[in-house]
């Protein structure tokens, strides 16, 4: 295994941008203790990216830093256009709407983009499917306060009916019926995973929908060609092809969804490519409540194939 691609260690973004857990204040970040950590790994590729970070008297300067991130999320938008991802998450939300709507739920609901980065997927919905005449409303909500100022910049720009918070999706007044999230998965491991999938069992959320990579042997090299293409900045060369190595397989995110969200049926919708043993990019981690999986099934129509067991 390349040190890089060693998945026992975080990604530099990861580490870059720390919080405080209760007010979310911003923490100064030494760039030595990020040396530290993938020094342990022997990860000579994060090593030199974390060098040439920006940094006043040893610690990394928060405004360069939030430029960097900017720069590495517009990268990632221009990736998941190439991949249609929009698309993708509206193949599967359109019917798990509906089945909640089957079960009799009227309101609106509110579908919660968890860790939205700059909002694209969000953004996408809200563009081209008409968020008032399904009667949802779309929110994205990050951590990091300078990628939500421009997701709402870039929502604002097009006159979008969305909403971009700076906070957590997961407090009492930001709770959702639907929960998603692209890429997000892979950054919880072992107890954090359980504490993530955990706080989806709240009274009126009906459903998550957690996209991420799908692990295999290959992803790695697939990962490695697409990023050292399109990619610019050493940090999203390094995390990019990282995240696929860190990338949980079904086993441990469906274990971990029955055990830390017993109120919901889960299993994975796209592992294959039609009938193919061949594996998809990104699979998807479904938990649904119980009463709604026939439902599920049937709005699902001929694309019902791709959904593993729920239970």
């Amino acid at each position: 295994m390349f040190a890089a691609w060693n998945p026992a260690q975080p990604e530099i973004t990861d580490l870059i941008v720390q919080y405080d857990s209760h007010s979310l204040q911003r923490l100064p970040v030494r760039k030595q203790d990020l040396l530290e950590v993938f020094s342990r790994f022997h990860n000579r590729k994060a090593l030199r990216a974390i060098l040439t970070l920006p940094e006043n008297a040893g610690i990394l300067d928060d405004r360069e830093i939030d430029l960097l991130l900017l720069t590495v999320h517009w990268e990632m938008q221009r990736l998941a256009e190439e991949f249609y991802h929009g698309q993708r998450v509206w193949d599967l939300l359109q019917p798990v709407v509906a089945s909640i709507r089957q079960a009799g739920i009227r309101e609106t609901l509110r579908i919660v983009d968890v860790g939205c980065g700059t909002g694209y997927t969000t953004r996408w919905l809200a563009a081209m499917i008409s968020p008032a005449d399904h009667n949802i409303e779309l929110i994205g909500i990050d951590l990091n306060s300078t990628l939500i100022k421009e997701a709402h910049r870039l929502a604002s720009a097009e006159s979008l009916p969305c909403r971009f918070l700076h906070g957590d999706a997961f407090s009492r007044e930001h709770s959702g019926h639907i929960f998603l999230s692209t890429g997000v998965i892979h950054h919880f491991r072992g107890h954090a995973l359980a504490e993530f999938l955990r706080q989806h069992d709240q009274p009126v959320t009906q459903a998550f929908l957690h996209f991420d990579f799908q692990p295999w042997f290959l992803a790695p090299f697939g990962s490695f060609f697409f990023h050292y293409l399109r990619m610019r900045t050493a940090v999203a060369r390094h995390d990019g092809v990282l995240s696929t190595a860190r990338a949980h397989d079904a086993r441990t995110l469906i274990e971990a969804a029955r055990t830390s969200a017993p109120g919901f049926a889960a299993g994975i919708y796209g592992a294959k490519i039609w009938s193919t043993p061949i594996p998809r990019v990104f699979h998807t981690l479904v938990g649904l409540r119980h009463n709604l999986v026939p439902e599920l099934r049937r709005h699902l129509g001929s694309y019902a194939t791709r959904l593993g067991v729920l239970r």
